[in-house]
């Protein structure tokens, strides 16, 4: 039996490369490859693959969001998460969304091949270096709107700017960012954000 996969990647090397080593097994074929989200939720309408292998940071639509509408629109369709940013904090979400498999691109070339037979036949497979990181990553210290306000600052945001975008005073966009600043050991609000960023709590 072959398994009909859809590849959905926007950096073309990657693209191409995964798809030509998948080319190379016997039970699997290519059925499309895309650049985006929309197209990958398009493409896997139109043509019913049995897995998706999908990016999770992909311009239109990412990752999360088309295994969300594959889950609705496909749900015969089993979703392989392959990222390049294999965080502990995104894995759960990409699972409660729906993703059968997540791994990172830097994974054994002979893996992800396996990873689509096993969810096909209905396992599931995280992969194991990152399953322990998620179960002993540390909870994020910051509360919704503290990340919400830090979102923000990304570009060292000027806080009036931030105020209007939030709806909150300027005042109260400052003590936010003060109180996040102090929640992760840091020195500025870009310090902050990238503390924040690299833990996958934004």
């Amino acid at each position: 039996m072959v398994i009909r996969v859809l590849v959905a990647d926007d950096e073309e090397l990657i693209l191409a490369a995964v798809c030509a080593l998948l080319g190379l097994e016997d039970d699997l074929e290519i059925a499309a490859q895309v650049p985006n989200g929309r197209a990958a939720v398009d493409e896997a309408v139109a043509r019913r693959p049995d897995v998706a292998v999908l990016d999770l940071e992909m311009p239109q639509l990412d990752g999360l969001e088309v295994t969300k509408e594959l889950a609705r629109a496909l749900p015969s369709c089993a979703v392989v998460i392959l990222t390049g940013h294999a965080r502990p904090t995104h894995l759960q979400p990409a699972l409660a969304a729906g993703a059968k498999a997540y791994l990172p691109k830097g994974s054994p070339g002979g893996t992800l091949a396996d990873v689509i037979r096993r969810v096909h036949a209905g396992e599931r497979y995280v992969d194991p270096a990152l399953a322990v990181d998620a179960l002993t990553a540390p909870a994020c210290p910051l509360t919704p709107r503290e990340i919400e306000v830090l979102r923000l600052a990304e570009y060292d945001t000027p806080v009036a700017t931030i105020a209007k975008r939030t709806h909150l005073s300027a005042g109260t966009v400052r003590n936010y960012l003060t109180a996040a600043v102090a929640k992760l050991g840091v020195s500025t609000r870009v310090e902050a954000f990238r503390e924040a960023h690299d833990n996958g709590w934004l």
